[in-house]
């Protein structure tokens, strides 16, 4: 275990950076929240529609979304019967594994996709995408590209 005289601390530079990007992401999830509910959507909802309608047949193993949401199964599950609740997804067994349960997008659910897509489309440009430019987004997605990668690749270790 690290001392406290071997913390590296953060420069100036650096906690500049760190804080910037905290503010940024937690004010950009919150307006782009904010931006779903009149479609009585949340982020995690909407990132579940999309999951599902990007998949094969709509469907995925609830596995398969739960680590593609980086959302524990428990709380999946009970984001899936609100879901369900509102028509916009089901459950179906899984045929191959009767463990397995596939979370299906309904043909109410693709609707709704459909009607707020283009929305969400435009609030991340709105918010995020007009603000940069071609340069700056390149140079965000290299210095983030590491980042991304590490956290992947280490998903779920200390």
């Amino acid at each position: 275990m690290e001392t406290e005289t071997a913390t590296r601390w953060l420069t100036e530079a650096e906690q500049c950076a760190w804080r910037t990007q905290l503010e940024v992401n937690r004010l950009l999830m919150h307006q782009l929240e904010k931006d779903l509910q009149p479609f009585g959507l949340t982020m995690n909802d909407y990132e579940i529609l999309v999951n599902l309608s990007e998949s094969p047949d709509v469907r995925m193993r609830m596995s398969d979304l739960a680590a593609a949401t980086l959302q524990s199964k428990s709380r999946l599950s009970h984001q899936i019967t609100r879901m369900e609740n509102s028509d916009l997804v089901r459950r179906e067994n899984c045929e191959s594994d009767r463990r397995g349960l596939y979370a299906v997008l309904t043909d109410h659910g693709l609707g709704v996709m459909r009607q707020v897509a283009p929305h969400h489309v435009a609030s991340v440009r709105r918010h995020f995408i007009d603000l940069l430019d071609t340069e700056s987004m390149q140079q965000l997605s290299k210095a983030l590209g590491p980042v991304s990668n590490h956290l992947r690749e280490n998903r779920g270790r200390p």
